[in-house]
């Protein structure tokens, strides 16, 4: 369906508040889902795509993932205390360094199945029982969220992100199924996360008994987590409209953008939610190829501060970590990590 240029320009409008008022205006940060939910809406009706498929697809589609986020948080509070033991037990069998790279490998490998919610929450125990020096606990903090951010990435299950693609990619010509993002992105993502484990081990010190650690003690009611599971279920919601809402101007900026610039433009995820973005520009008229470079350039640059994406935000908010430090430690490894993966992509289609 083409539209106007009046309409087009419309929507370069809503694209502009969806990318700048959740980063500005704190009240819109605050109510993110609901924002959101207006904004792609208002896409929608701009561009003329209201359908009876549209709103069946609106409410199936975040029933998986919000579903997997509140089993997921039952269980983590009822086995909150056996993540402590396990953790020490681990410690204990393979010795810190190994410990530490087990079990941000474990994290960003389950993420896909777990949500990277629960991943994050599950983290946010492990460092509480850790007690290591605070600047060896960040450094752990940040590899383990880049690998739980990458790991999501591989089943709709895992990540706002990954459910919203998969959902916009169903169709022709690629036809994705569950696994399909595994398929795509694997090759490059099961790297990711080996590395940052071998990062987030290295030189990680000796337990310490002095209060400057990391840690997290707050128990979470029923209530916490059946709003958090609702709040998924909104995000994602708004994530659809969104996605159909914009889906005439994506297609025509990203026909324009050769795969190299996409990969470094989406290097604004790490101010703004990668879902966000991956809902507003992956179309299903994109090529395999600029698919893998766009969300390799989310997933990556997700993790270099605190509003990239989903585990940054919870493990932050839970540990008391401060943008300025996260950035410290997040930047320079994210931006490593962006110029290997486009080096590594640039070789391999040279070659191919």
């Amino acid at each position: 369906m083409s539209i106007g240029y009046f309409s087009l320009a419309a929507l370069a409008v809503v694209m502009g508040l969806v990318l700048f008022l959740p980063f500005s205006v704190k009240k819109v940060e605050e109510e993110l889902e609901a924002f959101l939910f207006v904004v792609g809406a208002l896409a929608v009706t701009v561009s003329g795509r209201w359908s009876l498929q549209l709103v069946r697809e609106s409410v199936i589609e975040p029933i998986k993932i919000a579903s997997a986020v509140l089993i997921g948080g039952v269980l983590f509070r009822m086995a909150r205390s056996r993540i402590h033991r396990a953790v020490l037990s681990i410690e204990r069998s393979l010795g810190l360094p190994l410990a530490m790279a087990a079990i941000i490998l474990i994290l960003g490998l389950s993420s896909s199945f777990i949500t990277a919610i629960i991943a994050a929450l599950i983290l946010a125990e492990v460092v509480t029982a850790l007690k290591l020096e605070r600047r060896y606990e960040l450094r752990f903090v940040v590899c383990a969220c880049y690998a739980i951010g990458l790991g999501a990435a591989l089943t709709p299950l895992g990540e706002p992100l990954s459910t919203i693609v998969a959902s916009k990619l169903q169709g022709p010509p690629h036809y994705a199924d569950f696994f399909y993002l595994a398929r795509l992105l694997a090759w490059w993502i099961v790297p990711g996360i080996a590395l940052v484990a071998g990062i987030g081990a290295w030189k990680v010190g000796r337990p310490v008994q002095s209060r400057e650690t990391l840690r997290e003690d707050k128990r979470e009611d029923f209530q916490d987590i059946v709003l958090r599971a609702g709040k998924v279920y909104l995000f994602v919601m708004s994530l659809v409209f969104l996605g159909a809402g914009l889906a005439p101007l994506a297609e025509q900026a990203t026909a324009l953008a050769p795969d190299w610039a996409l990969f470094w433009l989406n290097s604004l995820s790490a101010v703004l939610d990668n879902a966000t973005l991956a809902a507003a520009e992956v179309v299903p008229s994109m090529s395999g190829t600029k698919i893998t470079y766009a969300l390799l350039g989310l997933l990556i640059s997700g993790g270099m501060l605190i509003p990239g994406n989903i585990p940054n935000i919870i493990s932050a908010t839970k540990l008391d970590i401060r943008s300025r430090e996260w950035a410290v430690v997040a930047i320079p490894l994210g931006l490593v990590m962006m110029a290997g993966c486009f080096v590594s992509l640039l070789c391999l289609h040279a070659t191919f």
